[in-house]
């Protein structure tokens, strides 16, 4: 499996294209806009995208997702049902926030922890998240080491839960209960900025380091 990052949006959100090397199928992570240049970067990998998964609801991370599947004449699969009403809420937000239109729209398939995404011989598996959004959700390969995270967990960081609807305790928990567990090898892609691993945030990540929960 090999992937690459596309910074989209005023917030430079970390869209990813990813796909199975041996059939160059594959699949978008997170499409929040800018779909053009998207699409350019899609061909420049001569990546066959098959469907569009998202972590969660947030416009800058979904909300290209509508005229990208059109595009492409895919399916969109995720998030996890209980961020329905951010993805409802897509026009609404994309007029008060000043990003380029935006459009609800409704999931092929909502996800659920457990289940597992899949494009050419590739998979992923899916973790339901809580606390960013109630309905966030991660993407795993333990075969290639690697997690598309969204806004759960960043180097050095942790996801906002300030949101009426965010939950502090449930983000922690998340992350400690259901990434960690996934190894310390694991290279993760949060929904912004750099890359790490979940070693070196166990390690040195004041909101949730080992040495913060003993």
């Amino acid at each position: 499996m090999k992937a690459v990052v596309v910074p989209v949006t005023p917030y430079a959100q970390n869209c990813s294209i990813v796909w199975c090397e041996e059939t160059m199928k594959g699949a978008v992570t997170d499409p929040g806009g800018d779909v053009e240049i998207i699409q350019k970067a899609i061909v420049d990998q001569g990546v066959s995208v098959e469907k569009i998964l998202l972590t969660h609801g947030h416009l800058d991370h979904a909300g290209g997702t509508a005229e990208l599947a059109e595009r492409l004449g895919v399916a969109v699969e995720g998030p996890h049902k209980d961020d329905q009403f951010l993805v409802d809420e897509l026009d609404e937000h994309s007029t008060k926030l000043g990003f380029e239109s935006s459009r609800s729209f409704k999931p092929t398939r909502w996800l659920n922890d457990g289940d597992v995404v899949c494009f050419g011989k590739s998979f992923l598996a899916v973790h339901h998240c809580p606390g960013h959004t109630p309905g966030h959700l991660v993407f795993s390969s333990a075969k290639d080491k690697v997690a598309f995270v969204g806004d759960v967990l960043f180097r050095g960081s942790i996801g906002r839960s300030d949101f009426t609807y965010g939950n502090h305790a449930a983000l922690v928990s998340s992350i400690r209960e259901k990434l960690w567990p996934l190894g310390n090898e694991i290279t993760f892609v949060p929904g912004h900025g750099p890359l790490s691993t979940f070693g070196r945030e166990r390690k040195s990540n004041p909101f949730v380091s080992d040495d913060q929960f003993g």
